[in-house]
């Protein structure tokens, strides 16, 4: 029998000022996205704040669940789902993800493409991902396709209805994060 690989995505709400526009646009619980392969979450990422104190210059992302924006933000809600992946889909992401991380220097938040959203017509610029199209783009580019629509177009609400997701935990990320830590020091 072939070994199950998992990706962990992570939706969260983090009160910040763009997020809580998302979240009065959407009226959806969470307006952020990111992926992660391993479960403690110490591998995430996504595109989002290049510093924690300024929401206004944005790219890729390794996003930490304990310091960095999470920190300015400890009332951050969220959602934890595992996506059952092979293992050519798996060492594609991981390609994808380090991709992304070598070049990460070209790369901006494409906050055009969120109007895009809004209008139902998908706005592509080259480098340039917010939070669920990065996360979608990963996946389509390793052959993981469980979206029927553009990655410009795949919001957060997108992935908490999918039904190839599982839900592992909601609720406060620094309870997950603090039961991540507790796990850790008694492994």
């Amino acid at each position: 029998m072939d070994k199950k690989y998992v990706a962990y995505i992570l939706l969260t709400h983090s009160g910040s000022l763009l997020s809580k526009c998302i979240k009065q646009y959407t009226q959806e619980p969470y307006s952020h996205v990111s992926l992660a392969l391993d479960i403690v979450l110490e591998d995430l990422y996504s595109f989002g704040r290049l510093n924690p104190n300024n929401p206004f210059i944005g790219g890729f992302i390794r996003e930490d669940i304990i310091n960095g924006t999470y920190a300015r933000f400890p009332n951050t809600n969220c959602a934890l789902y595992a996506l059952e992946i092979n293992w050519v889909q798996y060492e594609a992401l991981k390609k994808e993800i380090e991709r992304f991380n070598i070049e990460k220097e070209y790369y901006g938040y494409n906050l055009v493409g969120l109007l895009g959203i809004v209008f139902n017509i998908p706005i592509e610029r080259e480098y340039n991902y917010f939070c669920s199209q990065f996360v979608a783009t990963l996946l389509y580019n390793s052959d993981i396709h469980i979206f029927n629509k553009p990655a410009a177009l795949v919001s957060p609400r997108d992935f908490r209805k999918c039904k190839e997701l599982h839900l592992l935990y909601e609720g406060k990320l620094s309870n997950y994060a603090n039961d991540v830590l507790l796990y850790n020091q008694i492994s």
